[in-house]
């Protein structure tokens, strides 16, 4: 009987082994059939076409490039009247790359005209039997990125040595125009920062989206940065702490970005040129290089825009019954009286009209009409996040600060000191 035991198990074995080999052999048949790889840009196919690329050159028209490539008059006039909401043609830049796909017979007609707004942006317009146009966008891949700094001699260098986009440099300054001031940072101040990275086809850089959240240390005390989007409808998003206070203020820091303060207000100060009389400046002098946008620093209503003595060109703006700011010096003012301005806004730019020994801008604070310091004013906050929000606001930051704290910061020439000697 344990004969026959083993008999049908040696049978049972023998078909397995049959049947795997048999596997082995079928497998060995099948044939892999890679799929075509297929060049596809701007939702084309542009194996289907003959393809030019190029760039917009000094010169070059519209209704050139489309005459060019044997586009009728008729539809070169119906893309200027009919479709320039969509894609107007007097607005084509130099510099900026296109793509015409072309008829792959011997005709070669141009049959799209596709012209690229930014790097994922583009319009097509379609000059087949009915001309149309439509936008689109280019795929994007949004990589989160954390990074953070030391303070060594400015916040540019800073960042530019993590690799990071200047655009982030930018927007770090916007978050904490209102309560850091950045002419002033201190060699050993830190920072972190969480963004996303934009890539077109998974390997082309296009840019880096708004600051996620943030955090600063400055002469020892920590600034904590969060967007917020308080208006999904308006989509407006609003930058509050680690406490649900909004950092905005009502008044930017400085008039001018990334400048340096030349002379501070002093009521005491004295000149040698006017024999060291107390000559007092009522206002803070901004360095800059000609040309330089000057921002409005709140918004309000310019009450004075022109020309007088020794403060050159200027504007004044009337922000409320209690605040006013004027801005002098101007190489040209961007901004007419009664015009209302919003805070940002280039009013002028740096100039040395007026009584100037070199160019920058000289800022003039007002309280209650009496002229005052403004970096020693405690300016007014924004309006703090409503209520209703607040809550849902301190639960989604809640893994977001966990991430800030957990990001290290690079290592400096003292840290590796440090780790040497010891």
């Amino acid at each position: 009987m344990q004969k026959f035991y083993l008999l049908i198990l040696s049978g049972f074995l023998f078909v397995a082994c049959g049947e795997k080999q048999a596997d082995k052999k079928d497998i060995e048949k099948v044939e892999v059939i890679e799929a075509p790889i297929v060049n596809e840009a701007y939702g084309f196919n542009l194996d289907n076409f003959n393809v030019l690329k190029d760039t917009i050159r000094s010169g070059d028209s519209f209704g050139d490039l489309m005459l060019t490539n044997k586009v009728d008059y008729q539809k070169i006039f119906k893309v200027s009247t009919d479709l320039k909401d969509t894609f107007d043609v007097r607005r084509i830049r130099i510099g900026k790359p296109y793509a015409i796909l072309k008829s792959k017979d011997t005709s070669e007609i141009a049959q799209y005209f596709i012209y690229e707004n930014d790097k994922i942006n583009y319009t097509v317009v379609d000059l087949r039997d009915s001309v149309t146009a439509y936008k689109s966008k280019k795929n994007v891949k949004y990589v989160e990125r954390v990074a953070s700094g030391v303070v060594t001699s400015n916040l540019s260098t800073a960042i530019n040595d993590q690799g990071i986009d200047y655009m982030v440099t930018n927007n770090l300054s916007e978050i904490y125009a209102w309560s850091i001031d950045f002419f002033r940072l201190q060699k050993g101040d830190k920072f972190k920062v969480i963004y996303k990275e934009k890539y077109i086809n998974d390997t082309i850089y296009a840019g880096a989206e708004p600051i996620e959240a943030a955090y600063f240390e400055h002469n020892g005390e920590t600034f904590y940065s969060f967007a917020y989007q308080i208006d999904s409808l308006k989509n407006i998003t609003e930058y509050y702490d680690d406490e649900a206070k909004n950092l905005r203020r009502a008044f930017l820091k400085a008039p001018v970005e990334f400048s340096r303060i030349s002379s501070r207000y002093n009521l005491n100060r004295r000149i040698a040129y006017y024999g060291y009389k107390v000559r007092p400046h009522k206002g803070t002098d901004y360095a800059a290089p000609l040309g330089t946008p000057i921002l409005a620093t709140a918004s309000g209503t310019v009450i004075e825009s022109t020309r007088r003595g020794g403060n050159g060109k200027f504007v004044k703006i009337k922000h409320n019954g209690t605040y006013s700011t004027q801005y002098l010096h101007m190489k040209a003012q961007n901004v007419k009286k009664g015009q209302y301005v919003k805070q940002g806004d280039v009013i002028g730019w740096i100039g040395m009209t007026g009584n100037s020994g070199g160019p920058h801008v000289c800022y003039r604070f007002w309280k209650n009409g009496k002229q005052v310091d403004p970096l020693r004013e405690k300016l007014p906050v924004a309006d703090p996040i409503a209520d209703s929000l607040k809550t849902d606001y301190l639960k989604h930051i809640a893994p977001i600060k966990s991430k800030l704290d957990s990001i290290a910061y690079p290592i400096t020439e003292i840290d590796e000191q440090l780790i040497t000697e010891n």
